[in-house]
């Protein structure tokens, strides 16, 4: 393993608005530069582990808060008007223009953990990625869910949503073990788009206009978890679905065969689920031409 710093940002979106951000520097030449793309209300701190790891084997790390969420917020989270649209449209593409600007002639690699990878069709700058790993991203309709998790999805979304929205101002998502408390434009757009088919697909059309899910081509890894109820393997293909132009590779992981009691939505990035960090590191490896490393 090499060494490392870690340096707090603050970067700014074109629409002005400035996001905290934390940048893994390793010592001497980066590899490549890497955005890990958060899931919905998940703050940059869970990334921390895994970043250090890769930071560890030459890569430099960007992990961020999106807009409304963790060190991002800023005033109440009821004030905040806050996406998904936006994150996917501001935020995501700002961290991947500061690692350009940071690390130029260098390449560029998404790992994106649930919407973090969903929304990466809507980054205008997605075209300058090498490549894109996820992990849980999928569509997440809710029509596809199985029982019993298919009541626990549809009470959250359709109605524990509207109602903490209406009573709150906001989501109190974190009552419920789903991340931190959501700003209500992010819960309503979730819950629409988990309704329909296709997820993100939900608004072409309506608050959607441009968009890269239909021409991006870039190689992409999609990895779940066989004991994940939301990322489970039709909602991987609902969301692939999306991206018309993309040769996408799955991956699915079970916890039995790993040594693992739980992997679901969330452990891949545990520092007990470590061991199964070597399928991004070996993807980053065969993603990242020589002549492209950097300092």
């Amino acid at each position: 393993m090499n060494d490392f710093s870690i340096d707090d940002l603050e970067i700014c979106c074109q629409d002005g608005f400035k996001l905290a951000a934390t940048l893994f520097k390793p010592s001497g030449k980066a590899k490549a530069a890497i955005l890990i793309g958060p899931a919905t209300g998940i703050t940059q701190q869970f990334y921390k582990g895994f970043a250090e790891f890769l930071a560890g084997h030459g890569y430099a790390v960007i992990t961020f808060d999106n807009r409304g969420i963790g060190r991002s917020l800023s005033g109440k989270v009821s004030a905040s008007n806050a996406t998904l649209q936006c994150w996917g449209e501001q935020d995501m593409p700002a961290i991947l223009e500061y690692l350009k600007t940071s690390y130029p002639d260098s390449a560029y690699h998404l790992i994106g953990h649930s919407a973090g990878g969903q929304l990466v069709g809507l980054m205008h700058n997605a075209g300058d990625l090498n490549s894109i790993f996820t992990f849980a991203s999928s569509s997440g309709r809710l029509k596809n869910m199985k029982m019993p998790y298919a009541l626990k999805a549809h009470f959250f979304m359709n109605l524990f949503i509207p109602v903490s929205n209406m009573l709150f101002g906001h989501t109190k998502s974190q009552l419920l073990g789903m991340g931190e408390p959501l700003p209500k434009g992010v819960a309503n757009q979730w819950r629409d788009w988990c309704n329909g088919q296709g997820y993100v697909k939900t608004a072409f059309g309506k608050s959607i206009h441009t968009h890269l899910y239909n021409t991006l081509s870039t190689p992409s890894l999609w990895v779940n978890a066989t004991d994940d109820d939301i990322a489970i393997d039709i909602n991987v293909t609902d969301m692939l679905a999306v991206f018309e132009n993309m040769t996408a590779a799955t991956m699915t992981l079970s916890p039995e065969t790993n040594g693992l009691v739980e992997i679901g939505h969330m452990k891949f990035f545990s520092r007990k689920s470590s061991h199964l960090w070597q399928h991004p590191l070996t993807w980053l490896e065969s993603n990242t031409p020589s002549s492209r490393r950097s300092g």
